[in-house]
C-alpha cells in the first residue's frame, strides 16, 4: 500500500478536493510505502507552508493549500501514533521544521 492509498483509505474520508490536493502536494512521496506516511506527510506539509510563506500577498485562494498542510500534519501524527514513541521523538523536529519554514529562528 502506498501513502496515497493509505490517505484515500482513511475514515472518515476527507472531502474529495482536499484529498486530491493532499495527494498532489505529496508528489513523488505519494508512491512511497504507507509505513513512510508520517515523514511523507510532514515533508509535503512543510513544502506547502514554505510555498505559502513565499507568497505574502496570498489571499483566500490559498485556503485549500493551508487546509491541506494542516490535514497532512494531522495524518502524519495519526500514522505516527501507530509506532510507539514516534510522536514523542518526532513532534519537536516537526515543530522546528515548521518554525523554520515560516521564518521563526530558535
Amino acid at each position: 500500500m502506498t501513502v496515497a492509498e493509505w490517505l484515500r483509505g482513511r475514515a472518515p474520508a476527507a472531502p474529495p478536493e482536499l484529498l486530491e490536493r493532499m495527494v498532489d502536494a505529496l508528489g513523488q512521496h505519494a508512491r512511497r510505502d504507507a509505513k513512510d506516511a508520517p515523514d511523507a506527510c510532514v515533508t509535503a506539509a512543510e513544502q506547502l507552508v514554505r510555498a505559502l510563506v513565499a507568497r505574502p500577498d496570498a489571499g483566500r485562494e490559498a485556503a485549500l493549500d493551508l487546509l491541506s498542510a494542516d490535514a497532512l500534519v494531522t495524518y502524519a501524527f495519526e500514522a505516527g501514533a501507530d509506532t510507539p514513541g514516534w510522536i514523542a521523538e518526532q513532534a519537536p523536529a516537526a515543530m522546528a521544521r515548521f518554525a523554520t519554514a515560516v521564518g521563526v529562528k530558535s
